[in-house]
This record gives structure tokens, sequence and C-alpha cells, in this order.
């Protein structure tokens, strides 16, 4: 069971041609989530919205062209939930949490913490979302299901996380209590599925779309797919595609034991 992960950064743009439908149908996932699809489902072609053989939902924000998220997959969910309970933080449309069985799926498209004049304004409400979801989310541990949890969620946790970091220690996506909270994520139970199986530098999944920056590999991790230990008992490889384009990101995702499901 392959599990796959996307900020698409406008799903419109990036399916131009076609071309994540394709990879949507190449990519052998069992799950595919994207973020920041930047569209309401009314303004996407039935080839995304209702593509045969998959069950699709998508979760838009309340403002046009912004945020949003949306999950395709082989088999129908058990119970989807869109909302954490804040209507600050729901208006966003940031979250599809999916269960199928005993494995629970959280696609997020966590907030970035710089505000409208690249201050650090928005930090506050960043972290509000992280420890809102991790409440939630917790309420599934409790339960005792399996629980991933993947997305763009804007932070790189350590410096092997990206290629500059004495340079971006002040800014927003490396800053102390932002990388503090992927910490305490990390201290109770969760796995960064890739770090824990790849333990080299240089693998990142966002670069800025200057000229030359994306070729030289002056990047940023910061998507991840985040396993609890549960869940990560079952989870057989972590990967990520850097030479898929389209996007300022790139795709990672996991490929997981069917046994995750019962």
């Amino acid at each position: 069971m392959r599990i796959v992960s996307w900020n698409v950064n406008g799903l419109r743009a990036v399916d131009r041609n076609r071309k994540f439908r394709r990879l949507l149908d190449s990519s052998e996932a069992w799950l595919f989530g994207a973020q920041e699809v930047r569209a309401l489902p009314e303004q996407l072609p039935r080839r995304l919205t209702a593509p045969k053989g998959w069950h699709v939902l998508i979760s838009p924000a309340e403002k046009k062209g912004y945020s949003g998220v949306a999950v395709w997959s082989r088999e129908a969910a058990d119970e989807v939930v869109t909302e954490l309970g804040e209507p600050d933080l729901d208006r966003e449309g940031r979250l599809i949490i999916a269960r199928f069985g005993q494995l629970v799926v959280a696609n997020v498209y966590f907030p970035n913490g710089s505000g409208p004049g690249r201050d650090h304004s928005r930090v506050p409400f960043k972290l509000r979302f992280y420890q809102r979801l991790y409440q939630r989310l917790d309420d599934y541990r409790r339960a005792g299901r399996r629980v991933l949890v993947m997305g763009d969620f804007n932070t790189a946790h350590q410096e092997i996380d990206l290629a500059r970091p004495k340079q971006n220690r002040k800014t927003s996506g490396f800053l102390s209590e932002e990388r503090d909270e992927l910490d305490r994520w990390m201290q109770n139970g969760w796995v960064d599925t890739f770090r824990a199986r790849n333990s080299e530098p240089g693998h990142y999944t966002w670069w800025s779309q200057r000229q030359g920056v994306r070729e030289k590999n002056i990047g940023w991790r910061i998507d991840y797919v985040l396993a609890c230990t549960e869940a990560n008992a079952h989870v057989e490889d972590a990967f990520i595609w850097p030479r898929v384009r389209g996007s300022d990101h790139c795709p990672a995702g996991v490929d997981l034991a069917d046994s995750i499901v019962r």
C-alpha cells in the first residue's frame, strides 16, 4: 500500500497537459494527498474530481484561489473529518482526516508562520494549528488507531533538513519555537518516517523558485509523513521524489504493509 503526499502549489496549474492525472495513475498509490489545491471542486475538471477507480475528497478554503487539500483513495473512507472545531483554523481548508479500518490518514497543509509583511505574525496561529491537530490525532491514537499525518508542515525540523541552516535561524520555518513544536511530536511517539530510514543530508522537498536554486539543490525538507509508533511498525519504506516537477515542492510518501488497515 503506497501513500503519496504532494504540495502541488495550484492543482489546475500542475495538471496542465494532464500531468497530475498521469502521475496519480502511474504512482501506484493506494492513497494520494495534495495540498495547496487553490481551487473549488467545481473549478476542477472531472478527470480530477471523478477519475475512474478513485474516491475523491476535497476540502477547499473559503477564500478563492487559496490553500485547500484533496485526497484520492482506491477505497472509500469509513470516516472523514475536515475540521478541528475552531472557525479561524477551519476556514482555510487545511485538513482532511480519513479513516480506513484501523488506519487513519491526516492530509494536512500546515500554516506558514510568515505574515503579509514577511514578519512572524502568523507564528502563533501556526503553532495553535499544530497543537489543536495534535490533540485531535491523539484521540485516534488513544482509541487504538494507527495514524499517519502527512503533508506540507512548513517547518524544517533539524539542521540536516535544509541546505543553509545558519542563514535561516530567524526565518519562519526554522524558528526555534516551530522546531520545538516538532520536537514535542517526536518526543511523544511520532516518527519521521523518512529520517528514520535515511540519515544523509541533501534530501529536500521544497526549493525557492529563484533561478538555479533547485538545480543547485539549495532546499528545505518541510514535507513529511509522520507515523505514530503503532503505525510505524507497518511502514516498509519511505521516499522522496525530487525529480517530479510542476511545483516548488516534490512528492514524499511511504510504502505500507496491508496489515495496517486491519
